[in-house]
């Protein structure tokens, strides 16, 4: 096993964004708009998770080079009556990609949600049917030429 060695490669400024959902009950998601959830904001703390989570990457991912990053946007939006979206783009000057970070926050701001509103997504039996995070994927990868 072994990091890869970038050392030959010059360093240029690389973009990327990675998106994905959750998938909840409708009731859960109208809670979510109107404020009330018990725990707080989950859309807020999503955010904060998120950016953290790409300043870590590296941390958590064995072999994922430490990055410089210099900008992270996390976007979060009610894209369904029964789904939120996570987006993440993160931006660096480096002589490798920032994929990595932009899955990695996107993955922990959709675990944020899910941790703030599990309590709404129970059903009778104690299983959560109807939840489930999909299509985590990067939608955008950019290398100044």
């Amino acid at each position: 096993m072994t990091m890869i060695d970038i050392s030959k490669k010059r360093c240029v400024i690389r973009e990327a964004t990675a998106k994905g959902n959750i998938i909840l009950k409708s009731n859960t998601v109208k809670l979510i708009k109107n404020k009330q959830i018990i725990k707080g904001d989950p859309i807020y703390a999503a955010k904060i998770a998120a950016i953290l989570a790409a300043k870590k990457t590296s941390e958590i991912i064995p072999l994922c080079h430490p990055l410089p990053l210099e900008n992270i946007i996390i976007e979060i939006s009610i894209a369904t009556e029964n789904s939120i979206q996570v987006s993440s783009t993160v931006k660096t000057t480096a002589q490798t990609g920032v994929e990595m970070e932009a899955l990695t926050a996107t993955s922990i701001g959709l675990l944020t949600i899910w941790d703030m509103v599990k309590q709404y997504e129970k059903n009778i039996e104690g299983q959560y049917p109807n939840t489930k995070i999909e299509k985590i994927i990067v939608v955008r990868k950019y290398k100044q030429a």
